[in-house]
């Protein structure tokens, strides 16, 4: 399978060690330093035991059009990256390709081709906070894509070396909750390569379950520099955390999702995850811009949508996005020392 990553950061670039060593024909889009280590020395994941695959020889340019007609294209950047690379994906594809997309927060896709279970009140409806010029539904077909859900947690710790932390799924789904050859031969193609990968016939609920961490956990650790287990031991921002929750669930039941664990295992999940930044406190300390619209910025909107209020979520999001105006502004990184 000829499988191209869009983005091959410490997610992007997990896999792509995986299915390379599986045997599928796999080009990495790349940047900076990091394409120059990985197109000298290859691409080196470490696993969480400490167990090191080298991916060497792997096709690795900064071109999207170079990398060729692709069957699968994994979309491993931020949601807010996606934009700019929408219409140079067109060169990746043949009739059949298919693209999976890994952004966390609610994807702008969220009300095409909805699934029997949900409430087709919506179905159309544009969330502008993750595609407010209508830029990525233009040129990516709705019939193309595959939603995903990314548990696994990594980091980039040096050019052309990644470090898994912890977890190795990725859900998947049609977006209408259908089964089909083509994302069972994906899945088959991610287990063969080590991950778990099961397929989803409620990919939207599924998603919202990751959300509701995302939406909470991800802008207070950026306002409080403190990790996951942090804040649920806290007892103020673990309260303040339960209540962006709460907002949140309202919202998305009104959409037909169904929540399968409770509020309660949901933060103790993510207590049990320990010392671990948030990607959003990861991008504080290093200066780069915030994933705010897609996290929180998208949930607001759909609870304008729902006629649900969100002060919480809206008060968070307030204080989280002067803080990224005032690091974007000044240029500046912040960070604990």
């Amino acid at each position: 399978m000829r499988i191209c990553i869009v983005g091959a950061g410490a997610i992007g670039g997990m896999l792509g060690v995986k299915l390379a060593r599986a045997g599928h024909d796999v080009c990495l889009i790349l940047r900076g330093a990091n394409l120059a280590a990985v197109q000298a020395n290859g691409l080196l994941l470490i696993e969480e035991n400490g167990n090191e695959l080298l991916a060497n020889p792997i096709r690795a340019t900064s071109t999207i059009a170079d990398a060729g007609v692709q069957d699968v294209v994994i979309l491993g950047m931020k949601a807010h990256q996606v934009a700019a690379v929408a219409a140079e994906l067109r060169a990746l594809m043949h009739a059949d390709t298919r693209v999976v997309t890994m952004q966390n927060g609610i994807p702008w896709w969220y009300f095409k081709k909805l699934s029997a279970a949900m409430d087709p009140t919506y179905l159309g409806t544009a969330i502008n906070a993750v595609d407010p010029d209508g830029v990525i539904a233009q040129h990516i077909g709705i019939d193309r894509v595959i939603g995903s859900v990314v548990y696994p947690a990594s980091e980039v710790i040096r050019p052309g070396v990644i470090k898994v932390i912890e977890g190795n799924r990725f859900t998947l789904g049609e977006l209408d909750g259908s089964d089909t050859p083509s994302i069972r031969a994906i899945s088959d193609a991610f287990k063969a390569a080590g991950f778990k990968a099961p397929v989803s016939m409620d990919i939207r609920s599924e998603i919202w379950l990751k959300v509701w961490g995302n939406l909470s956990f991800n802008p207070i650790s950026a306002l409080t520099h403190a990790t996951l287990e942090d804040i649920c031991l806290f007892p103020a921002t673990r309260e303040l955390a339960a209540s962006m929750m709460r907002e949140a669930q309202m919202i998305g039941e009104k959409l037909g999702v169904q929540f399968k664990v409770s509020l309660d295992k949901r933060i103790a999940g993510a207590q049990a995850v320990g010392q671990h930044k948030t990607s959003m406190l990861q991008d504080v300390e290093m200066g780069r811009p915030l994933e705010l619209q897609a996290l929180v910025g998208s949930v607001m909107e759909l609870g304008q949508i729902t006629q649900t209020p969100t002060p919480t979520i809206n008060a968070v999001y307030a204080l989280t996005s002067l803080l990224a105006k005032n690091l974007q502004d000044h240029k500046a990184t912040l960070r604990l020392s």
